[in-house]
């Protein structure tokens, strides 16, 4: 079976805009470039994962996605990481337009995206990992099997923290990310301990 890093969008693998559908605007992180690289190199598919509720709020139409993922197509090929998939999100329960404004399994927290992803691609989610910028992220990895990882860039402000939401791994951008990762899958290693250490060293942290 394949292994995968999935990658949250915006805040993580580009700039952070919000319902931002313009390709133009479309923009590798820094550290992103080498960083898919590395995982590229190490046999890793990169899958994008990403909420998308612009759509249920009425922002845009679900087709205005198209141009932003051809963009993001050819910014991973540039960077030598072909892209494997885009999956997204149109739901929110507050939304505006009827057919998306409802609960879903795709919406992360939820690991709907992965798991599709998962069965799509013949992924090994145990093997794979989860990269974002917020706990949402970091939940939806975990729910789906997957190892974890927050880049700690100011993205999450709310800081809810639950067992499910402790990352296994920290790094400021992709490029650490991708070392940090490319490092445990050379080593095979379990880091389900160490992420129950690191969660509990950061709770204590933020209590004080």
């Amino acid at each position: 079976m394949a292994v995968a890093v999935f990658i949250d969008k915006d805040g993580t693998l580009v700039e952070n805009a919000p319902y931002n559908v313009d390709p133009a605007r479309v923009r590798l992180l820094p550290g992103a470039a080498d960083g898919l690289q590395m995982l590229h190199a190490a046999g890793f598919c990169v899958i994008v994962v990403s909420n998308q509720s612009g759509v249920a709020r009425g922002f845009f139409a679900e087709r205005a996605l198209v141009p932003v993922v051809l963009r993001l197509r050819d910014l991973l090929q540039a960077s030598g990481a072909p892209l494997a998939g885009f999956y997204y999100c149109p739901h929110h329960p507050e939304g505006t337009i009827p057919r998306y404004a409802t609960p879903c399994d795709c919406r992360k927290p939820a690991p709907g995206l992965l798991t599709r992803a998962a069965r799509e691609h013949s992924i090994d989610l145990t093997q794979s990992w989860m990269i974002g910028d917020i706990l949402d992220d970091i939940e939806a990895g975990r729910r789906a099997g997957c190892r974890t990882l927050l880049i700690d860039n100011g993205g999450e402000t709310e800081w809810l923290w639950s067992p499910l939401r402790a990352p296994h791994y920290w790094a400021p951008d992709l490029a650490q990310a991708a070392r940090i990762i490319t490092s445990c899958h050379r080593k095979g290693e379990s880091s389900t301990h160490e992420a129950d250490l690191v969660f509990s060293a950061k709770h204590s942290v933020c209590e004080t």
